[in-house]
């Protein structure tokens, strides 16, 4: 007589496994996908497209005032202290300035100083940055010109008008 071979559950077989293994990663992929759209910031979306349009305008005019009164700007770190030195044809360099430090991809690492007039310069505080690129811009009190850049935190920089 001949024995048969019973045959073995479908768990033990090696098939079953390897056909669920790929819906199986794509499920867990679709959950860490939803995981991170979910908990992650889209700060690069803008609410009211119409409005930033109008405003590009009114930054034209500012770079433009900038060029016509040969401004130039030259932001010094010191630690934790920001000097800034202004160049250019301005009646008397008093009051505040604004700069602005921008974060290329993420809005909640930008910074908003407050520069103050020392009777040498302008200075402010300088806060703890990430090691990115930031945009910078420096406004005055009124807003009527505006100098642009690039800053690495911990490097000295010029500003000049956009051309």
């Amino acid at each position: 007589m001949s024995s048969l071979a019973s045959p073995k559950p479908w768990y033990r077989e090696r098939w079953p496994w390897l056909l669920a293994i790929m819906p199986t990663l794509a499920v867990i992929g679709g959950f860490t996908t939803a995981w991170f759209a979910v908990t992650s910031n889209d700060g690069l979306v803008v609410d009211d497209y119409y409005k930033q349009g109008k405003a590009i305008n009114q930054t034209k005019e500012r770079d433009r005032n900038a060029q016509t009164l040969g401004l130039t700007a030259r932001l010094i770190p010191l630690g934790s202290t920001l000097r800034v030195s202004l160049a250019g044809s301005i009646a008397s360099p008093t009051g505040s300035l604004n700069l602005k430090l921008m974060h290329p991809t993420r809005p909640g690492d930008d910074h908003d100083i407050a520069l103050v007039w020392n009777g040498s310069g302008y200075t402010g505080t300088l806060p703890k940055l990430s090691s990115a690129h930031y945009r910078v811009q420096i406004t005055p009190e009124f807003g009527n010109w505006r100098l642009t850049g690039e800053y690495r935190p911990g490097s000295e920089v010029t500003l000049s008008p956009m051309p």
